[in-house]
């Protein structure tokens, strides 16, 4: 099964690598290659994610990289990065494109 990043995520690590890199680019681009793995691993392992808190929906979950949360679903072809975004703020299901 392949993984496949929505517009939202992608645009997400986009703005997540822009923040970092105002301190540090090195740091950036390792974080975001290390977000990308963790996310392409939820096709080997896709329920090792827990059930979103917020949503309480089986099939939404999401895995924890850092303070960072990687918010995915299942689907009969593949597994769907739904959006990627700092841990200490709530999801919103409107935010989700499912």
């Amino acid at each position: 099964m392949n993984v496949v990043w929505t517009t939202e995520a992608l645009r997400m690590l986009d703005e997540i690598e822009q923040f970092i890199a105002q301190d540090n680019p090195q740091r950036a681009s390792d974080f975001i290659d290390r977000l990308l793995e963790k996310g392409d691993a939820i096709a080997s392992f896709p329920e090792m994610g827990r059930v979103v808190p917020e949503i309480a929906q089986s099939g939404i979950r999401e895995i924890l990289v850092g303070t960072y949360r990687i918010v995915y679903k299942e689907t009969p072809d593949h597994m769907v990065i739904l959006t990627v975004f700092e841990g200490h703020r709530s999801l919103r299901y409107e935010e989700l494109d499912p």
